[in-house]
């Protein structure tokens, strides 16, 4: 335990009870928790086999058509200098004018960009797979909340210290 936790976590630690005077449940820091190494091992094996996964496997393969093709990295280029030019004749210059009109390339190019097949398909597999963690985290935090009844908890009243 760092000197920190210590200063904060000297006393015995009780977990079957709440107390205002310090002596019930200890409070960490999100930063100061150290994960089980079982846990972190099967953590590790769940990212495995989600990199494995064919989600992963199709946002890979159009991550790479998409770094190998000229047109889209042409675009994307185009639209970050645009952004660029966007900022400073919005906070520089001043001019409206000059911004509306950026704003207008910005979005046509921006609509090219998305005309092209594979950035689309792109798009859709980073969806996929934010879907696919966020799934993953659903059922590890609904299997854990069931099994402890996070929402059913009754709190009982406080018992006294030694």
């Amino acid at each position: 335990m760092s000197e920190q936790q210590n200063a904060v976590h000297s006393h015995d630690h009780q977990h079957d009870h709440e107390h205002g005077d310090g002596c019930g449940i200890p409070k960490f820091n999100t930063r100061d928790l150290i994960v089980r190494k079982d846990i972190m091992e099967k953590a590790q094996e769940l990212a495995g086999l989600i990199f494995t996964s064919e989600e992963v496997q199709h946002y890979r393969r159009a991550e790479n058509q998409i770094q190998g093709n000229t047109r889209v990295q042409g675009l994307i280029a185009q639209i970050k200098k645009k952004q660029k030019e966007l900022v400073a004749f919005e906070t520089t210059f001043k001019n409206e004018n000059m911004v509306k009109k950026i704003e207008g390339e910005m979005e046509t190019l921006q609509d090219e960009l998305d005309g092209i097949p594979i950035v689309s398909e792109f798009q859709q597999s980073q969806t996929d797979i934010n879907y696919l963690l966020q799934l993953v985290v659903s059922i590890i935090r609904d299997t854990v909340s069931e099994k402890i009844n996070v929402e059913s908890a009754s709190v009982e009243a406080p018992e006294e210290c030694d």
